[in-house]
């Protein structure tokens, strides 16, 4: 299910050896490339230790590359700095004017003035515990940059991982997050009971006014 028409503009090449040991694994994965050259990607549910590493043979067996927020200092840290970049990691500086939500919607707005290559990935749980909703940095961003929502659903009960739903997002938060529950809602966790619901911790009635065209 996307708001976006395919064929995608970009399509990727993944790893064989992945994409074997998904089969072995019994994992299916739904991917049809990107439709734009910017997004944010947001992986649900976040129940598990084991889901960091599946989401990781995952990408490899699409061949996408996602950057993800990390505090500036990590990377200051000699090999630690350079190997978090190799693997797709963005420097965000917490204590900046505007904070990190601040600091990435200047760094989308830049890679996307350019034409540059940048999807973002994050859980926007934030833990592997049960909290009452999603944090709202993924959503901000977002709307604010204008560009598309990449739900991807970990369901172990199938023993699948969709990484196509892209939603194109109004600013509207209640339509758009009732949108993304209903994308969320057959998807059962390692942990179900760690699900956190499908709602924004820090809720807004109308986001339009951060779009920047």
């Amino acid at each position: 299910m996307s708001d976006f028409q395919k064929p995608y503009i970009l399509q990727f090449q993944g790893s064989r050896l992945a994409k074997a040991l998904l089969r072995v694994l019994g994992w299916r994965v739904a991917f049809d490339g990107f439709p734009t050259r910017q997004g944010i990607a947001v992986v649900y549910p976040h129940t598990s230790n084991w889901d960091a590493p599946l989401m990781f043979v995952v990408k490899w067996a699409v061949g996408v590359q996602v950057m993800f927020w990390g505090k500036d200092t990590l990377f200051k840290i000699p090999l630690l700095g350079a190997w978090l970049r190799w693997i797709g990691g963005v420097p965000v500086e917490r204590t900046a004017k505007h904070g990190v939500v601040g600091s990435m919607i200047a760094q989308m707005q830049e890679r996307k003035a350019k034409g540059e290559y940048f999807w973002l990935g994050l859980a926007p749980e934030g833990t592997r515990k049960y909290i009452p909703g999603w944090r709202s940095g993924f959503y901000r961003v977002a709307v604010a940059c204008d560009v598309p929502l990449l739900v991807v659903t970990l369901d172990y009960s199938r023993r699948e991982c969709k990484v196509n739903q892209f939603v194109k997002l109004s600013g509207i938060e209640a339509q758009d997050m009732a949108r993304v529950a209903e994308l969320c809602a057959p998807v059962r966790g390692l942990k179900p009971e760690n699900m956190a619901p499908v709602v924004l911790i820090e809720p807004s009635v109308d986001r339009r006014e951060l779009i920047v065209k």
